[in-house]
C-alpha cells in the first residue's frame, strides 16, 4: 500500500501535466452496464477500502454514497459487527443488483438501499457516524456539491472515507494501468476502466475542492498507483 499525503509528493509531479479530464456518463443505468460492472473483479480494492475504514475507526450508522452493486456494505457488515449501512445510488439498475446481493447475505437486516442523488441527500445534518464512498467522484462532472453533502450528513466526530481513481499524466500511463490491473478483463471492461481513469480528478483538484468548502480535519492521500482518498478518522 502507498499511503502518503499529497503535499509530500507534489514536488515530484509539479512539472507534470495530467491529461485533460474526459467525462463519462454520471449514471450507469442500463442492465448491461450494471451487470458488466458487477462482474468485474473488485475484490482487492474493496478489501483494501474496508481495511482503511477499520483503521479510521468507522462505526455505527454508516452511509455508502454511490453504493453501485452493493459489494462494500456487505463487507463492512462482515468486518464491523453492529454497524448499520444505508446505501444510496442514482442508478435503479445498480440497486436491483445490490438488493439481489443483500437478499442472499447473512447481513440482510443490517443493510438498506434507496434511490438518491449524492449531490442532494435526503438525510438530516450530522445523522451518520461514518460516511464513505468508493469510486464515485469520477462519475460526477462537478463533485463539489457531493463533497459538501457528504460532509453535511457526517457527525462532527465521524469517520469519512471518499476514495477514487486519480487521473494519470498521459495516455501511456492509462494503457499501462489497464494492462496491469485489467489485463484479464473483457475489452468492454478494459475500456470502462480506461474511461474512468480519464474521467478522474487529480489529487490537486480534489484538494482545491476540499479547501473551497472548508472541510476541516481531513486529508488527501495517495493510496496506490491509481487510487487516492479523502479521509478523516473518527474521534471520541
Amino acid at each position: 500500500m502507498i499511503l502518503v499525503t499529497w503535499t509530500d509528493v507534489t514536488d515530484k509531479r509539479e512539472t507534470e501535466v495530467s491529461i485533460p479530464r474526459t467525462l463519462e456518463p454520471e449514471v450507469m443505468d442500463t442492465p448491461d452496464e450494471a451487470s458488466a460492472y458487477d462482474a468485474m473483479d473488485h475484490s482487492e480494492p474493496n478489501e483494501s477500502f474496508v481495511a482503511r475504514l477499520i483503521g479510521l475507526n468507522a462505526h455505527g450508522r454508516t452511509l455508502d454514497l454511490g453504493t453501485g452493486p452493493g459489494h462494500i456494505p456487505l463487507l463492512v457488515c462482515d468486518a464491523l459487527p453492529g454497524t448499520q449501512v444505508v446505501g444510496v445510488d442514482l442508478s435503479r439498475e445498480m440497486l436491483v443488483i445490490a438488493e439481489r446481493h443483500r437478499a442472499t447475505s447473512p447481513h440482510a437486516d443490517r443493510v438498506s438501499y434507496q434511490l438518491a442523488d449524492v449531490k442532494d441527500l435526503p438525510f438530516d445534518d450530522a445523522s451518520f457516524d461514518t460516511v464513505y464512498s468508493n469510486t464515485i467522484l469520477h462519475h460526477i462532472p462537478d463533485p463539489t456539491p457531493f463533497l459538501r453533502e457528504a460532509y453535511r450528513v457526517l457527525k462532527p466526530n465521524g469517520a469519512l472515507l471518499i476514495r477514487d481513481l486519480f487521473r494519470p499524466n498521459n495516455d501511456a500511463e492509462v494503457e499501462s494501468l489497464v494492462a496491469q490491473h485489467a489485463g484479464d478483463a473483457t475489452a468492454d471492461q478494459q475500456k470502462m476502466f480506461a474511461d474512468s481513469l480519464r474521467a478522474a480528478l487529480t489529487p490537486d483538484e480534489l484538494q482545491e475542492m476540499v479547501d473551497s468548502i472548508r472541510m476541516t480535519g481531513v486529508e488527501v492521500v495517495v493510496d496506490t498507483d491509481r487510487h487516492m482518498s479523502l479521509q478523516r478518522a473518527a474521534s471520541a
